[in-house]
């Protein structure tokens, strides 16, 4: 049994992972979701224009921090950029790290600076708050972005949960030193089919921080939802390896 710990992505809460939790709880392993600072349920208590990435580390860290074994933790898309930062403060407490369609930055580099270099990924329709503090999405457009391979009542239902995204964690870059970070043993999901971070671009990032293997999934952004049988057949595999190990 392993524990897993699953991170959502920008706009998103831990709801992203409903479909996957019982299929890895069937599987026998203990799974814990995140909603990070302004996220999912805490949307309504923490003011989105101040969040950090400070903030979604300090977080995640505690959940760390309340278990005593290593755990796999798993990030999508932004999460990718959350669990790298928290893997640097916290490399004891990660067994592996699986990147899902998942920003996986070098030392130094921000999101945003990634975003910039992807010129082949569809542009996302978002709209900044007028104080430039958080991103808004045009919710007519999302679909075809985050959902494309997903069905009309999974891809409406997650739509209208999507809520304001904080910029600041966006633009701060991660420090991260091979000491920490670089120890950990990480994996790589990559999706196909995807129009919110391109194909090119994820393997771009996992040629510059190489992995220990790549996992290919013919898809879209949101494996969890379009796939969620395959997807975690894979972190469950993922996990009887590090077993075998």
């Amino acid at each position: 049994m392993s524990t897993f710990v699953l991170v959502h992505g920008a706009w998103h809460g831990g709801w992203s992972w409903d479909k996957i939790v019982p299929l890895l709880r069937d599987a026998g392993h203990r799974v814990l979701t995140v909603d990070l600072p302004g996220h999912g349920t805490d949307t309504d208590t923490t003011a989105v224009s101040k969040v950090t990435l400070q903030d979604y580390t300090d977080h995640l860290c505690r959940v760390l921090d309340n278990e005593s074994e290593p755990m796999i933790l798993v990030g999508h898309s932004m999460g990718g950029l959350v669990i790298t930062q928290t893997a640097e403060y916290r490399p004891d407490k990660i067994q592996l790290l699986v990147y899902v369609c998942a920003f996986l930055p070098v030392n130094g580099q921000s999101l945003l600076q990634i975003l910039e270099k992807d010129d082949t990924a569809s542009p996302l329709p978002i709209i900044r708050s007028e104080d430039n503090t958080y991103l808004k999405l045009n919710k007519s457009f999302v679909k075809d972005a985050f959902f494309g391979e997903c069905s009309e009542n999974d891809s409406f239902e997650a739509i209208q949960k999507l809520c304001f995204q904080p910029l600041l964690p966006f633009a701060t870059p991660v420090r991260t030193t091979e000491d920490n970070f670089g120890r950990i043993p990480r994996v790589y999901i990559e999706t196909l089919k995807d129009n919110a971070l391109s194909t090119r671009c994820q393997r771009e990032m996992y040629a510059r921080t190489p992995c220990r293997s790549i996992i290919t999934m013919d898809t879209d952004h949101s494996p969890f939802l379009s796939q969620p049988k395959v997807l975690s057949s894979h972190l469950n595999n993922l996990a009887e390896q590090m077993e075998v190990c």
